[in-house]
Parts: structure tokens; sequence; C-alpha cells
């Protein structure tokens, strides 16, 4: 868990070398279109981050956080990273 996002990791079964992300943002974070702008940034730092840098062969769900919406675009792109290193799935480019 990070200030940005909280992010939760499962391995698939043996084998698989699929990379799933999933992102979702509840209620708490605001209305539709708060949650809707949450998913957005999210998404753009899965994106920046995870095909260099997260392990193949595992299932991510990304949740948004109300502190979503008010960090930086930076700092959210470094809570995913810190947040990969935290859960050993983090992999050098």
């Amino acid at each position: 868990m990070t200030p940005g996002l909280i992010l939760q990791v499962c391995r698939q079964p043996a084998g698989a070398e699929a990379l799933n992300v999933g992102l979702t943002a509840s209620r708490r974070v605001g209305g539709a279109v708060q949650r809707n702008r949450a998913r957005r940034r999210l998404r753009a730092a899965v994106a920046a981050v995870m095909p260099h840098h997260a392990k193949q062969g595992h299932d991510y769900v990304v949740i948004a956080r109300t502190e979503t919406l008010r960090r930086p675009f930076g700092a959210l792109v470094h809570d995913l990273e810190t947040a990969l290193r935290r859960l050993d799935v983090w992999r050098e480019s």
C-alpha cells in the first residue's frame, strides 16, 4: 500500500506467462467523474511501468485511493514502482 494506490498480486498457474492487469476505483474515491479520472491516471502509470518492470506470470490489481487524484503523476509512477518492489515482483528491464 502506497499513498497513491494499492497493488495486489496473484501468481498464475505454472507455465502461464501473461501479464494481466485490472484497475478499480471504489465510491470512496468520489463520484463517477473522479473514479474515471483515477482509473485513467492509473492506466497511464501502468502503461509506463508494468511492461518494463513487472514480472510475467502474475495477475495484478491496481486499486485507486483518494490520493490518486491529487498526487502528481511522477509520484504516482513512483508509488507503483515502490509497490512492485515491496511485493517482490520487480524485474530490471
